[in-house]
């Protein structure tokens, strides 16, 4: 009990950014709902901005929680718990961010500027996707892993890295407004697909691994269990807890292709019984 009271961290550059994003949302967030009320061009309803603006403060609640709270003192203390910070600060709370499309009311309360850098994001997916997965496990390194344990300064940098890729990723996956997707449904499946057997990859190679990969970690904490078990559950967490995410991620993607496939063949449908048939009696040439 005297943990979720003691070692909360006061990691200033974190407090700014998170205080500084959350006001500037509910700043700019009247403004879009004076849209849905119909005083402006609205693009969204009431109740969907509503529910996208709880999304949004959600995510930026996740990511500090899991930075600020004494999960970060535990992060540097046993294995498990710094991959369990991994998927709230890489997965999670990017995830719930970009579910809550505050891109508008960021923009209303900063200024006119429309938000061009969001269609970049989702030009390239694949190579979006790949990048993503690329900066998630790149700091699993053993070398970068164990650097960072001793570094304030990397690890804000491992941890912004982490936020700025899990937007990458789930920009590919998600529509937020007013970014809309245009890669297929079953191709962003593939790709949900493919990150998850990475993840099972990693997770394997430390649950089942004999070796210890992070000797920083031996510390006097694990007087009850082993480095080596520590780094076994953490992986266990990261193969297992990415699979919530991906697999609502995935079903959700089949959905919306089931949905497209039988729109298209219903509108295929229609376009035959409203298409005009041949004529009852073909006229033959030389007769009269």
């Amino acid at each position: 009990m005297d943990v979720a009271f003691e070692h909360w961290s006061a990691s200033w550059p974190v407090l700014i950014v998170y205080v500084f994003l959350a006001s500037a949302h509910l700043a700019g967030l009247p403004r879009t709902l004076a849209a849905a009320n119909g005083t402006v061009p609205a693009t969204a309803t009431r109740r969907e901005l509503v529910r996208e603006a709880v999304m949004f403060q959600l995510g930026l609640a996740v990511i500090a929680g899991a930075l600020l709270s004494p999960m970060g003192y535990l992060s540097d203390v046993y294995i498990w718990v710094r991959a369990l910070q991994e998927l709230l600060v890489a997965v999670v709370g990017p995830g719930l961010i970009v579910l809550g499309a505050p891109w508008a009311a960021l923009r209303l309360a900063s200024g006119p500027s429309a938000p061009r850098w969001l269609t970049l994001l989702a030009a390239r997916p694949r190579l979006a996707v790949i990048g993503a997965n690329a900066v998630w496990f790149g700091w699993l390194l053993p070398g970068l892993y164990d650097a960072v344990h001793g570094s304030a300064g990397l690890a804000l940098v491992e941890h912004l890295s982490y936020v700025v890729a899990g937007l990458l990723f789930w920009f590919q996956m998600i529509s937020s407004r007013p970014l809309a997707q245009r890669t297929s449904p079953i191709r962003r499946f593939g790709l949900v697909v493919g990150t998850a057997a990475a993840f099972t990859v990693v997770g394997m190679v430390l649950v089942f691994g004999s070796g210890v990969f992070y000797p920083v970690y031996a510390n006097s904490a694990h007087h009850l269990t082993t480095v080596l078990d520590d780094q076994q559950l953490s992986g266990a967490v990261l193969w297992m807890g990415i699979l919530l995410p991906l697999t609502v991620a995935g079903i959700a993607l089949l959905m919306e292709w089931f949905s497209n496939e039988e729109s298209a063949e219903l509108s295929a449908g229609l376009d035959r019984l409203l298409a005009p048939g041949p004529r009852g009696w073909p006229s033959r040439p030389g007769i009269r």
